[in-house]
This record gives structure tokens, sequence and C-alpha cells, in this order.
């Protein structure tokens, strides 16, 4: 969206005309507008009525996943701007909201993360202006369009492509804050990292690298464990073989018998108990996801024997200010332009292939970040 012969300052959103409203419209619990066209104090930008989406209407499997071509375009309300999506993120935390595992209200667009071109900006925004190449946070990723809360979008910077944020931003931010907050890596620290070939594994082990930590890695095949593996992994450990069955012994013995000092594990319900036996005393387990199933009840006594440290953080607890969000996504493209973390996409999906990707990623057949193109 280029507009060389107008002063941006001047693009600022000044009314919003030619509405459609359906009241009882609601994606994502909000009421929807069909909007055609905005007006600016000296130039008209036109906008389509509907759109491409992705829609589901209930929980189930990815046959619930609905690609239609005639959703409303959304209106950005205060605060907010339409971001106009070149490439969406997809991952692991979708098929939680799709499946109902995590409840929400329907019907919903899935989605939690987009990049693209800010479209038009909503009363009482500052900072962003038409044209603008962002990347956001928010929800209904899975669409052309999407009007997103500007205190969770940023700007990208020059030399940044639309891609590389996309393959790193959402899972990136998630590895940092996790790193930095939940439990401060130190150098020489032993790390497990549970599914270290996958979107957040990828960035993961580079960080712990980066930082100086001891990793042990734990991947499915041989592929996903070489690549684990010229990530600068120290050990690596596939969990398919025979001899990676008992990855319990191999991390004891890799630490000498004492454990690791900190579990990173987004894989749930299949390794949990593995993690509890993995840990050092006074260690700590940093339960993230449930790519096999949610962890079960788990009593506190299990804790006691070894004084275990026990969190299940989220991105959204780490980055609820605007300050946070800044410092993050900074630090994040600081790495991403300097060449010290590495991006790997593991395919761009069509967005009418949507339930292929989630297929994809249940299988556990994605090597790095998949990625939507709408």
């Amino acid at each position: 969206m280029s507009i060389p012969t107008l002063r941006r300052s001047t693009l600022r959103l000044a009314s919003l005309h030619n509405h459609i409203t359906r009241p009882h419209l609601l994606i994502n619990n909000r009421p929807v507008q069909f909007t055609s066209s905005f007006t600016t104090s000296i130039h008209t930008m036109s906008l389509p009525t509907t759109m491409k989406a992705v829609v589901i209407e209930r929980t189930g499997g990815p046959e619930v996943l609905q690609f239609k071509t005639d959703q409303p375009v959304p209106t950005p309300q205060e605060g907010e701007v339409l971001v106009n999506n070149k490439i969406s993120g997809v991952n692991y935390i979708d098929t939680y909201f799709r499946t109902g595992l995590y409840p929400s209200p329907k019907p919903e667009i899935l989605g939690r993360e987009g990049a693209g071109i800010v479209a038009a900006v909503g009363p009482n925004v500052s900072g962003f202006e038409v044209g603008d190449r962002v990347a956001w946070l928010e929800t209904s990723g899975y669409a052309e369009y999407t009007a997103v809360r500007a205190a969770r979008t940023v700007k990208i910077p020059d030399g940044l492509s639309d891609e590389d944020v996309m393959a790193s931003f959402l899972s990136g931010l998630t590895v940092l804050s996790f790193a930095k907050e939940t439990y401060p890596v130190q150098k020489g620290d032993w790390v497990l990292l549970h599914a270290a070939a996958g979107g957040a594994g990828f960035l993961m082990t580079q960080i712990l690298k980066s930082i100086g930590a001891k990793v042990i890695g734990t991947a499915g095949g041989a592929e996903k464990c070489a690549l684990v593996k010229s990530l600068g992994a120290d050990v690596v450990i596939d969990y398919r073989s025979e001899e990676g069955k008992d990855w319990v012994k191999l991390v004891k013995e890799a630490t000498g018998g004492r454990g690791v000092d900190v579990v990173y594990d987004s894989v749930g319900k299949d390794t949990w108990e593995g993690s509890l036996e993995a840990v050092k005393r006074k260690g700590t387990i940093v339960w993230f996801g449930n790519a096999s199933g949610p962890v079960p009840p788990l009593p506190l006594s299990k804790l006691s024997p070894k004084c275990v440290k026990v969190a299940r953080p989220t991105l959204f607890g780490y980055i609820d200010t605007r300050e946070e969000f800044e410092y993050y996504t900074n630090e994040l493209f600081s790495l991403l332009k300097s060449g010290q973390l590495k991006t790997k996409i593991h395919k761009i999906y069509p967005m009418e292939d949507i339930a292929q990707v989630h297929k994809d990623l249940e299988g556990r057949k994605t090597m790095g970040k998949p990625l939507l193109k709408p």
C-alpha cells in the first residue's frame, strides 16, 4: 500500500462511511461492520467489504476449519489499527482453541499473530500511520484483515522480512521471556528442552546456547535430531529410537547423575513424569504446552522429595504492558538483524490449506514454523 505523494501524517482516519452494520454478527465475541472505504481530510482510500478468512463455528478436529471468502472486513475501534495481513503465523496453541482445550467464544477466527500493512487507524491511536509495516499479537490472524490493539502492534524494522518476523514473533517472544523471567538461565546451566526442532524449540536452542547453557534437546527422528545438533545442542536424544525411549536415563548420564537445572516442556502428558525424574534437586520445570495432551492434576507431594519448583507461564503474562512488549520485541528484532538468531520456516501454506497445516502440526511433521498466506 504505497501513497508516495501524500504526507503520511495526514492519513489518519478522520471518518468512516458507507457502513452496513450487522449487530447480530459476532466474530471473536465482537460486533462486525462492513466498511467499503474510509475518508481522510485529503484522500479516500477504498477497502473491500469482504475478505478471506478461516472461521470455526464449533470445536473439533481440523475438519471444523472453514475457509471462507465472504467474511466482513472489521472496522478498527478506539485504540485499534486495521492490518492487511501479508503473512500469519500458525502455532500449536491454535489447535487448543480449535479443540476446545482452551475455551473461547464461537464463531471464531483463529490465529494469534500476523504481519502486514496498516490499512486504517482507529480513534485515539498515536504512533501508527496508514502504510506502516507492522507485526502484531492478538487474535483473528487467519484472515486478510485484522483489527488489533495498537498496544500489541509494533513496526517492523527495515532489513527484516515479514516472513522472518512471523517465523520468530510469538515463538521468539515466548522463549525470550521464559529464559529471562520464568527461570533466568545462566551460563553453565544444564537445560532439557523437549520438542527442540519445533517452532519454539528451534529458537530456544539458539537462545540458550547464546547464554552459554548446556542444552539437551529431544526430537523425533534423525532429520529433526540433525537439525537440533546443527544449532549447537550439546546432547540430542531421538525419543523415537530404541535407546531414546529411556531418555531420562540418557539425561542423567549426560549430567553425571545430577539431573538438569531446568526443563522446558511443551509436550505435556507424555513427558511430565520423565521431566520430574530428569530435573535435579531444587531444580525447575517450566511447562508451557500440551502437544501430547494436558498434564494431569499434579499432587504437590510429588514435588517434595527433590524440592522441585514448577511454573506454568504464558507469554502474555510477561508482555502485559506496552513497555514490556516493546522491550522484548526490540530484543528479538536486534537478535534477528544481527544474525544471532536464525529462523526456519517449515512451509508457507495458502490459507485454503489450513486444515492440512493443523494436521501437520498435530502429526509432528513440522520442523520450524509453519506460516499462512492469506
